[in-house]
């Protein structure tokens, strides 16, 4: 058994009373969806067409959303329903960034996910979901399309249908009869602020940016007007109390090709700042260790203040890196659920345990030394330079498992976490000799490897933002950090401030200068971590 939908588009007349039945049936909130209807208008005026597609969550069978799940609150039943379990989310978001189509949503009631369950607790007693049952056109198909006597795969059999990105490799199991590529394929259109007959645009609710507009008094002509790109002048039409004139629409018709008219609000920046900032001090913490024990291999005497500075360092990053982890949950009152109730697939899982056991090879290292036990410092240190290289690189799986978002599935990710933790650790360990005596063969070390760092860094990025990338939405991305939204950011807060100065400053010599360059070196980090984490969540999904 396998359940699936099919919708067909010769059938469907955009008239939401899917997305009603839907919210009715689940008591979902004002401002987010399980399943909506969303609207693209195709030609030049008077010959446009409007296309309607049905959207919700696929049931895939290789589902991500699943698979990155680090408590397993999401998961595959033996009949094809991808459900969950909202008792078991922590509101991480994971599973929103590894979702291609934009599925899952935050319930603003409960702080956990939600999205499309097929109407389980309906199918489990022989009805049929909410949304087939109340379509007046029959264009939503339900049932087992393992079963050839059922109308659904009898549908497959015969029809040509399509999926929304196949090449994710997802597998998904909503079918499409008659679907347009410009309503299925996100990069098809543009997302607006507004659409003509929206005025949900973003946010929850009455917190809409245009539901607070029109309280203002702007009226549905200004919207439209915004939407061609235009303020209106005197001379233009004001609200009358009427509906606007053809005459009025005809203008954002005739620029139209493509255009999305109506589509689920924005969901915005999902992982943000708490994120960029745990990455940092999780590199921090992590490249101090590397850059240890990469001194001490090379022989280079070690007092005990450094020892001591050293672990400080590390232990103090990974407390602050554990704190932004639980800023960043929607139920940081579950965050024990990643290491209680783990699903060993998913890297948030794996990178937690390496964060416990990388504080607990630290502490057992310090341990060693304070006590004065050989074996103990050594089983320690040699843990904690292990546990070290995999805490800082985890995150570049973490992403990778986010195939939502096409710009992590970089192969270079792995290296741009570990120069980071280079970067930050040598930064770190410079710093420390404000405080305390360091010597000047490892205030050289230092140096050399952060100068090195940066040239490698650097190389990265051009590798990373140059080679042809292979999906539109990685491309996007990277037009955006070199010509849009974070150009000014990127080339002069990253590449001339953080990137280019520094090693100025490193290869001048001056130890006061040191000490600026290794601070500004680790600003760029966050700097840089910032842009790659944001960017690509502003590519739309749907």
């Amino acid at each position: 058994m396998k359940y699936g939908f099919v919708i067909d588009n010769r059938k469907c007349i955009g008239c939401h009373a899917c997305t009603v039945a839907c919210k009715s049936e689940h008591d979902v909130p004002v401002g987010v969806n399980r399943t909506w209807v969303k609207q693209v208008e195709k030609g030049v005026f008077p010959n446009t067409k409007r296309v309607f597609s049905v959207t919700r969550c696929n049931h895939c069978t290789d589902a991500p959303c699943v698979s990155i799940c680090p408590t397993e609150a999401l998961y595959t039943r033996k009949d094809g329903i991808v459900d969950f379990n909202n008792d078991r989310c922590i509101g991480c978001k994971s599973c929103m960034q590894a979702c291609p189509y934009d599925a899952l949503y935050i319930d603003p009631e409960t702080n956990t996910a939600a999205k499309c369950n097929y109407c389980a607790h309906r199918t489990g007693i022989g009805l049929e979901p909410a949304c087939v049952n109340v379509c007046p056109e029959h264009a939503i198909i339900s049932g087992d399309m393992e079963n050839p006597e059922t109308e659904i795969a009898q549908l497959l059999s015969r029809e040509q249908v399509k999926t929304r990105k196949p090449e994710k490799g997802t597998n998904p199991n909503v079918y499409y009869i008659n679907g347009d590529e410009s309503a299925l394929n996100p990069s098809a259109t543009d997302r607006s602020n507004a659409y003509i007959w929206s005025t949900q645009s973003s946010g929850v609710g009455h917190y809409s940016k245009y539901a607070e507009s029109l309280t203002e008094g702007k009226d549905l002509i200004e919207m439209i007007q915004e939407l061609k790109g235009h303020t209106p002048s005197k001379k233009e039409a004001t609200y009358s109390g009427d509906l606007p004139k053809i005459s009025q629409v005809e203008g954002v018709m005739k620029s139209a090709n493509a255009k999305r008219v109506y589509d689920t609000p924005d969901k915005g920046v999902l992982w943000g700042w708490e994120v960029a900032a745990y990455v940092l001090t999780k590199a921090i913490a992590a490249g101090s260790v590397i850059m240890f024990f990469i001194g001490k291999i090379l022989g280079l005497s070690v007092s005990t203040e450094f020892t001591w500075a050293t672990g400080i360092i590390a232990l103090a990053f990974l407390l602050l890196t554990g704190l932004f982890l639980v800023m960043d949950l929607d139920r940081p009152d579950r965050f024990l659920y990643v290491l209680l109730r783990p699903h060993w697939e998913s890297w948030l899982v794996k990178g937690g345990y390496f964060i416990t056991i990388f504080g607990g090879m630290v502490t057992a290292w310090l341990a060693g030394v304070y006590f004065n036990i050989s074996v103990l410092t050594q089983i320690g240190l040699w843990g904690s330079f292990i546990s070290s290289i995999l805490v800082a690189v985890y995150t570049a799986f973490l992403f990778a498992q986010a195939k939502g978002r096409d710009f992590w599935q970089s192969p270079t990710m792995v290296l741009h976490m570990i120069i980071h933790s280079v970067m930050a650790g040598s930064g770190a360990l410079i710093l420390s000799s404000l405080l305390i005596e360091v010597s000047a063969q490892w205030v050289s070390l230092l140096s050399t490897v952060l100068f090195i760092a940066v040239l490698v860094n650097l190389f990265i990025m051009l590798i990373e933002l140059s080679i042809t990338h292979p999906t539109e939405d990685a491309a996007r991305t990277v037009q955006m950090i070199v010509k849009g939204r974070y150009a000014k950011l990127f080339w002069v807060g990253v590449i001339v401030c953080t990137n280019l100065l520094p090693l100025v400053l490193i290869w001048v010599g001056s130890p006061m200068l040191l000490l600026v360059a290794a601070v500004i070196i680790v600003i760029g980090v966050y700097l840089t971590e910032k842009i790659w984490i944001e960017a690509p969540q502003r590519i739309p999904l749907t």
